[in-house]
């Protein structure tokens, strides 16, 4: 019989332990998202289906434990759509992409690794000059979101949530204006009722804001009275409604006369030199009105408004209610949360092909606008001037 040899040796003929190739996750594509702890923010930059979309496209996600509660999302939903759910503070912020709404803190910023990403809002007038030291120190590459600019010019970031301000900025007038045990209001409802006037809401402005706000109000009924400086954007806002809406630029005397038949007025917008509306204009409103200030962040609309916060956010003044709170969006943080996440997911997946996320930022024009700090060095002459530092051109330093 003749033997045939076997092609194999005998060690090949033993199991051998299959090798899975593990992919390995660039360090340029690890974000941490932390906990915010400002007390007037209640949103979170990424929602859950977006950070499934993210981490299925080879993004690692770790976020602070409690980061989405006041959003209303748990750490059990965003563990099961892929993140890694991180308790010491410390240990997150040495991701190297660092992502959330509000600016850290000098203390936040400390932790932050040399060199790492920085990307949420910038609200300049929270800052000192030690802050942007340590960026510069620390060598952080920084991009504010409320500055980041599409190719048609637009910020889609601040787009978005002026969307939401304007829409808020109605409903809540709608429940100053109402009596209940809590609120000492008009006892007037926003709609369209056959025998019963309706509600007068006169809106200071004609931006995204006030747009949102329009629609809104004409929406819910109310009788809608428009004044801004800008004859395109009225010829634009009458254009858009088959409703009739009265129309003017801002002059004292019709503006006054607007004031005193109104049950709401919505500002959006603010005078370099002195507020658009003055106390005596004020002085002759209805008693039991409420007053709008949705301009408060960067001056004031209105000459008697002052900061207020959603724990106490109104007060009286000549028999007017007066709401004067920044960040309304944070109010609606889960809606909010989810238009910043349609806006924020889609940018950093962009990334992916780039082979980390500083080549992205070099060759994406719409993040280049939000860029004030590259490796450190200033890019935003606003900074530059108002704290001392060298302005350098973003596109001269990538």
């Amino acid at each position: 019989m003749t033997n045939i040899s076997s092609p194999f040796t005998k060690d090949e003929l033993i199991p051998q332990e299959e090798i899975i190739e593990v992919t390995k996750i660039n360090k340029d594509f690890i974000i941490g998202i932390p906990k915010e702890i400002d007390n007037n923010e209640n949103r979170i930059c990424l929602a859950p289906d977006s950070i499934h979309s993210l981490v299925g496209n080879g993004f690692k996600i770790n976020i602070e434990s409690g980061a989405g509660i006041k959003s209303n999302y748990t750490d059990l939903e965003y563990s099961e759509a892929g993140a890694k759910i991180v308790k010491n503070k410390k240990e997150l912020f040495k991701c190297p992409i660092i992502l959330k709404i509000s600016p850290p803190t000098l203390q936040e910023l400390k932790m932050i690794k040399s060199r790492s990403i920085l990307i949420s809002t910038l609200q300049l007038n929270k800052h000192e000059v030690n802050y942007f030291q340590e960026i510069k120190n620390r060598k952080l590459t920084s991009i504010a979101l409320e500055y980041i600019k599409e190719e048609d010019d637009s910020y889609p970031v601040t787009n978005q949530l002026n969307e939401i301000t304007g829409q808020a900025s109605v409903l809540i007038s709608t429940e100053l204006i109402s009596k209940t045990i809590y609120n000492n209001g008009k006892g007037l409802l926003l709609g369209s009722l056959s025998g019963v006037k309706p509600v007068e809401i006169v809106i200071i402005g004609s931006n995204t804001i006030a747009s949102s706000a329009i629609k809104t109000a004409i929406g819910l009924g109310a009788s809608v009275k428009v004044f801004s400086n800008s004859i395109f954007k009225l010829s634009q806002i009458q254009r858009q409604y088959s409703y009739p809406i009265f129309t003017s630029t801002i002059q004292p005397k019709q503006l006054t006369k607007a004031l005193m038949r109104s049950d709401i007025v919505i500002g959006t917008i603010n005078s370099i030199n002195s507020p658009i509306v003055s106390k005596e204009m004020i002085l002759k409103m209805k008693e039991g009105s409420v007053i709008i200030d949705l301009s408060i962040e960067n001056g004031k609309c209105f000459e008697t408004s002052k900061l207020t916060t959603h724990d106490k956010p109104t007060f009286k003044k000549f028999g007017v209610t007066h709401y004067c709170v920044p960040n309304i969006p944070s109010r609606y943080s889960r809606t909010a949360s989810i238009c910043l996440s349609n806006v924020i997911a889609p940018l950093i997946l962009k990334s992916k092909k780039y082979g980390s996320f500083e080549n992205f930022i070099r060759n994406n024009n719409s993040l280049k606008n939000g860029i004030y700090a590259f490796n450190g060095n200033i890019s935003n002459k606003i900074i530059s001037q108002l704290y001392g530092f060298n302005y350098t051109n973003i596109n001269n330093l990538i």
